[in-house]
């Protein structure tokens, strides 16, 4: 039995919130200017005898369409994932798709650590008074739950834990579910991870978190691939893709961002954070497998790229390995921060922007590359014609993922 040629999927739509811009049009505006937000966190539950320099999101704008009586009793991550569907919900048009036929994947586990910090700090010598609606919001499936009753999504909807690599596992999952034809049109949401300054002293002193070498000057803090690096920065972020079949979006008249092309997840057999290179290069070289890509046709990485000792020479190796050093390389991290459960899915927005506006934003404070022979953007925004795209994202406890992704033949 011969096998029918499948369908192409398509990404239709995008939302992004983070502490650059809230929107795409703030959010890639201001990545191409390289603006930042980095500075010493403010807000409560994260400051405790250390502090830690991050990047936060200034203040959110609420949707009127969005339901105030959800709003009051949702977390930040809550309101912040509601806020940033609302905008991808818009640009792929999802009201005229039949509710039963739509699905989400939310990216991340784990994700409200602060608000839930603070609850316990707040109501630890009068339990009798927690918030009743404490007994939903503590579990990572309140999301679903938010979104799927503002939105009236039917379909289904369940999160993914893949540590940092969260929001680009919710895209894999994702386009298999429109793949395997569950639904019609599926959103993965790489959720904003907001961590309190207990996961921020743990993670300083694994050693995965940026030291305190730059206090006095936190601009300087987040610098992926260069050598003075020493940790990741944290940015508060959120993205959500909308996917679905190309023939759907041409029926819905819908022009589509990008086409997917390649995608593979594979494990490192291996607990701790330590990154392995055989784990990332298999995973690369299956990807392009997949895409039907030679390594010479990726015009565009956007790596892992945290500002880790160890992960960021480990992935410049493996990009070496698969003969990948020719490819315009930017690191989105250096200007946002890390959204550890988020990172994925907005950095895969990062390259759908570059992509529309054929041009390529600058990697901040990279001023000794540690890859010299790579083809990095450094500090200023380049013209490039983009066609196909290579997107890395890895995780703690050894997960490795990569997505290829081809511009259209239409046009973006």
């Amino acid at each position: 039995m011969q096998n029918c040629e499948q369908p192409e999927l398509v990404v239709t739509g995008i939302g992004v919130s983070s502490a650059i811009g809230q929107g795409k049009a703030a959010f890639s505006s201001a990545l191409f200017k390289g603006q930042h937000a980095f500075g010493v966190m403010q807000r409560p539950g994260r400051r405790g005898e250390a502090s830690f320099i991050g990047a936060e999101l200034s203040s959110l704008s609420y949707p009127e369409t969005l339901s105030k009586r959800m709003l009051r009793t949702a977390s930040f991550s809550g309101q912040v994932a509601m806020v940033t569907l609302q905008e991808a919900w818009d640009d792929a048009k999802l009201d005229n798709v039949d509710p039963s036929r739509i699905g989400l994947v939310v990216g991340g586990s784990n994700f409200q650590q602060r608000e839930l910090f603070q609850t316990y700090e707040t109501y630890r010598e009068k339990m009798c008074f927690v918030p009743p609606t404490y007994g939903v919001s503590f579990m990572d499936t309140d999301l679903c739950g938010l979104c799927t009753e503002q939105f009236g999504i039917q379909g289904f909807a369940y999160t993914v834990g893949g540590s940092s690599a969260s929001g680009q596992v919710a895209i894999i999952q994702a386009i298999e579910a429109v793949q395997a034809g569950r639904v019609d049109v599926c959103i993965a949401m790489g959720a904003l991870m907001d961590i309190s300054y207990m996961e921020c002293q743990a993670l300083r002193s694994l050693g995965a978190m940026g030291s305190d070498r730059y206090a006095d000057e936190p601009a300087m803090a987040c610098r992926p691939f260069d050598k003075m690096r020493d940790g990741f920065i944290y940015g508060e972020s959120c993205g959500v893709v909308v996917i679905e079949r190309s023939d759907s979006a041409v029926r819905r008249q819908e022009k589509p961002y990008a086409k997917l092309a390649g995608w593979d997840m594979g494990m490192d057999r291996n607990r701790n954070p330590n990154p392995s290179c055989e784990g990332e290069v298999r995973v690369i070289r299956r990807t392009l497998e997949k895409a039907k890509l030679l390594p010479e046709e990726i015009d565009y990485i956007n790596p892992h790229g945290t500002g880790s000792i160890v992960g960021d020479e480990i992935e410049i190796k493996a990009l070496r390995d698969c003969k990948l050093s020719h490819a315009y390389i930017n690191a989105t991290k250096s200007i946002i921060g890390h959204g550890l459960s988020a990172a994925g899915t907005v950095e895969m927005i990062a390259t759908l922007l570059q992509m529309r506006d054929s041009r390529l934003h600058p990697t901040r404070n990279l001023q000794e590359p540690i890859g010299v022979d790579c083809n990095w953007v450094k500090n200023e925004s380049i013209p490039a014609v983009i066609h196909n795209t290579m997107n890395l994202s890895m995780g703690f406890g050894g997960i490795n993922t990569a997505i290829c992704m081809q511009k259209c033949e239409s046009g973006i």
